[in-house]
């Protein structure tokens, strides 16, 4: 079996994670399949590492452009693909192989604003109708994500599989003291503080997460800073406009983009963390803080109770006044505190790449088998 994956979205966050686990964990499990995997040239090499089954095909076209759906199947072509596993919803209408497709979420019909056009909104959907109509199965990593993809594309829902993510062992693995100093010195955190992460768009509700965070800080919590990584501010004027609306700027601090390593310490250095968001087809974050022993606040609407269960503080995300309740819950009332540490260390373990691959790896057999 010869199967071919588009891997060109290895650095990115979010799917560049699932590519990351994805292929690693094949390299560990299957010795037997050859895989080609389409890779930007830079990574050529890295791919060659995984095994003697594992070749790259360098792929210079850009994500989300009309030269994909040219340059793609030619690619299958050249590698004489059985099978094609597209890791998001973008899957070539000329693919002239059986394929897959993961569709982690379907942000781009929901919020129609993040995309740079109209054509690209009609682009996007076009993407999603033919990934759900010419894939021999869909792929999806939350039950709430599969109710939204039937929505939009009825189809029979045993074609749809739940497929959960889950996190980077470092998340999980003991703090270096040496680190930890570090990591506190360099951003001088030498307070409390509530920690953020993740990108900053709308449906990341962070304009409530700071009204929440000044109801918090007015009600006695006054020592408290707040932390929020992961995404470039100055594109979101809305939300400086919200810090300097309640005269918060020396109190909440944006780090941007940070190292994995640095995250990792960060989650074990805060003192909760929060993530209030509107919509997530999983939500990682929650996890990596849980298994990090650091407590957590998150709404209780999307894939997220699905994913975190009974282990985290579940709030309204669309109400400040129950952000802030929840917030001053968790970082006042140490049964609480240490309620959800446990849970959220138990719940996070019970998530594996190991697992999610092998199941993976059993679809690409049946239908492969079935072609």
């Amino acid at each position: 079996m010869r199967i071919a994956i588009d891997i060109r979205k290895f650095h990115d966050f979010g799917i560049g994670t699932y590519v990351r686990n994805l292929v690693e964990w094949l390299a560990r499990l299957d010795h037997e399949s050859e895989y080609v995997l389409v890779c930007r040239p830079q990574d050529c090499e890295r791919v060659e590492q995984l095994g003697p089954n594992f070749r790259p095909m360098p792929d210079r076209s850009g994500n989300y452009s009309l030269t994909e759906q040219v340059t793609m199947p030619l690619n299958l072509v050249r590698a004489r693909a059985d099978l094609f596993h597209a890791p998001h919803y973008v899957l070539p209408a000329l693919t002239p192989c059986r394929s897959i497709v993961t569709i982690h979420d379907c942000i781009h019909l929901m919020f129609p604003e993040y995309l740079p056009s109209k054509l690209a909104h009609t682009y996007a959907q076009v993407c999603f109708r033919v990934a759900t109509t010419r894939s021999a199965r869909v792929l999806t990593v939350s039950e709430a994500s599969k109710r939204d993809i039937l929505r939009f594309f009825p189809m029979p829902p045993e074609k749809v599989d739940v497929i959960y993510n889950a996190i980077d062992d470092r998340f999980s693995e003991p703090p270096d003291p040496v680190q930890l100093e570090r990591v506190r010195e360099r951003y001088q955190l030498h307070d409390r503080f509530l920690l953020y992460s993740g990108n900053v768009k709308p449906h990341k509700n962070l304009e409530r997460l700071i009204d929440a965070f000044a109801r918090l800080r007015s009600n006695g919590a006054d020592d408290i800073k707040l932390l929020i990584t992961g995404s470039e501010i100055s594109r979101h004027a809305t939300i400086r406009r919200a810090v300097h609306r309640y005269n918060l700027h020396k109190h909440v601090r944006f780090l941007g983009f940070l190292a994995a390593e640095t995250l990792a310490t960060l989650y074990h250095l805060a003192d909760a963390f929060v993530f209030p968001s509107l919509y997530e087809g999983f939500g990682l974050p929650p996890l990596e803080a849980m298994a990090s022993g650091t407590p957590v606040l998150t709404s209780n609407v999307s894939s997220l109770p699905e994913v975190v269960n009974d282990a985290a503080l579940l709030v309204d995300p669309r109400d400040p006044e129950a952000i802030a309740e929840g917030m001053h819950q968790i970082l006042s009332n140490e049964t609480t505190r240490q309620r959800l540490i446990a849970r959220g260390r138990i719940r996070a373990a019970r998530f594996s790449w190991k697992t999610s691959v092998e199941r993976v790896l059993r679809i690409y057999r049946e239908v492969s088998a079935a072609s």
